[in-house]
Parts: structure tokens; sequence; C-alpha cells
């Protein structure tokens, strides 16, 4: 018999490819959803999901909301607390959280915690950013007459549909914990980002460095949130820029995206 998988996020940039493929191999999914039924509810307040974990053997955790980062620690701890135990419990996370001080990340980090301390049975997958997010950070900087970049970073960006295919597979296995990280195929400088981005879209502006201060840009300088060792993606960000589907205005399928 096959199991009923509950998403939550499953309207975002990782959460749509996820419930694609669910869908497409046969798997019946639900969508958690503030604003679209059938399963109306809400992880900040807890309303609808008792009645959207009815049944439901396997969760994939993926809503995430960067701007409200304590969100993200409460509403995890309202998930697990109405889960079916023995639920399998699949949870995205992000390299580096555990090192890094940037807020989000920090929040990110104490809901893995919620997670491991829940009683469920849990798998955990820390992924690098998606290329929707550096897309989404260098539109907004090309509207300038020069691209400015933070000075001595690099990144390593990833193809949300590749995360999406391998948290499907986890959440299809056993419970296992925390896996190794999944890190985008090369590790580009931000400038070299910036420069990428122009060239696929045919425009011309000076990048700029500049070095930023703070205990956040010195951990990006440091690396913390790259996984050198581990290159699991395939798609490159060149390659995903020039995809028929990826709108340079607004993003992927014409929404604005960001993990």
């Amino acid at each position: 018999m096959t199991e009923n998988i509950l998403v939550t996020g499953g309207t975002g940039t990782l959460g749509r490819h996820v419930v694609d493929r669910l869908a497409g191999a046969g798997h019946p999914v639900r969508v958690l959803s503030r604003t679209r039924g059938p399963y109306l509810g809400d992880l900040s307040t807890g309303a609808g999901l008792q009645a959207a974990l009815d049944g439901v053997q396997t969760i994939l955790h993926l809503a995430s909301d960067p701007r409200r980062a304590a969100s993200d620690i409460e509403g995890t701890r309202r998930l697990v607390t109405a889960a079916t135990r023995g639920s399998h419990l699949v949870f995205i996370s992000i390299v580096g959280v555990d090192r890094h001080p940037y807020s989000y990340y920090r929040a990110k980090f104490q809901a893995e915690g919620v997670v491991e301390r829940s009683g469920l049975p849990y798998t955990i997958l820390r992924a690098t950013q998606f290329h929707d997010l550096a897309l989404l950070a260098l539109r907004a900087s090309a509207r300038l007459p020069v691209l400015p970049v933070p000075a001595g970073t690099a990144f390593q960006p990833i193809d949300a549909g590749e995360v999406a295919g391998r948290l499907v597979e986890l959440a299809l296995g056993r419970p296992a914990g925390r896996v190794p990280d999944m890190g985008g195929p090369e590790i580009l400088n931000a400038a070299e980002l910036a420069r990428t981005y122009l060239k696929a879209t045919g425009r011309r502006r000076a990048v700029l460095p500049v070095p930023l201060p703070g205990r956040v840009f010195a951990a990006f300088r440091r690396g913390v949130h790259l996984t050198p060792e581990r290159r699991e993606g395939h798609r490159t960000f060149e390659e995903f820029l020039t995809r028929p589907d990826v709108n340079h205005r607004t993003g992927p399928q014409g929404r604005p995206k960001s993990q």
C-alpha cells in the first residue's frame, strides 16, 4: 500500500519540484498551504495541521521564511507535535548552519535540533544555495549602473530540481539521520557569478567587489557555507540561466523565488 506523503512548503522553489516528482511517480501527495486547499494549514499557528497529517506516514518539511527566521523554529515544533508517532520526517537544511552567525542559518540549525529531539524517525539533508537565489540577488543588483558583489566571497549554487530528486529518494527510503551534505558542481566567487549572469542576459555592467563588514560576511568569506568535497549537483549556474523556463526578469516560471 502506498503511503500518504505531506509536503510543507510545497508551492515554493524546492517544493514544486518535490511535489511534481512524487505525483509523477504515482505517490499520493498532500501540500500544506495557507492559501490553497484542499489541505489548508498554517505552521505559524498550527491551524489545519491535524487534518493535513491524518493518515500521513511521511512528511517532507520544506516550508521556510528567511524574513521571519524564528517562525521556522516554532513551525517545526508545531509540526513534530502534531505528527503521528512513527512518521518519517524529512527536513531540508543548509550547509554550514552549525557554524554560521547569519540569523536565518542559526534558526535552521535550531530547527534541526527540534527534529532530532522530536522522537520521530527523521532524515536531515543540508544543501547549498539554490541557483534561483543567486539569480534573485543578481537580478536586483543589476538594476544599478554598476553591479556590486561582496568581495572575497564564493558560492556553490545547486539546482533545486536536483535537490528535490535527492529528497524524494530519501523520503521513500528508511530514516537515515543527518545524511551527507549536497552541494553544487562548482564553486564560483561572487564576481564570477555576476559575470555569468551578465553574459547570459546580454547586459553590460562593471562588476564591483565591495568589502562588507561584520560577522556574517566574515563567515561567508571563510566559506563555512560551502561543501567542496560534496559536489553532488550536475547543472551549473550557466546551464541553469540558459534554460528556456528561466525568466530573467521574474525568475523561473515567471515567479520570483528564493530559498
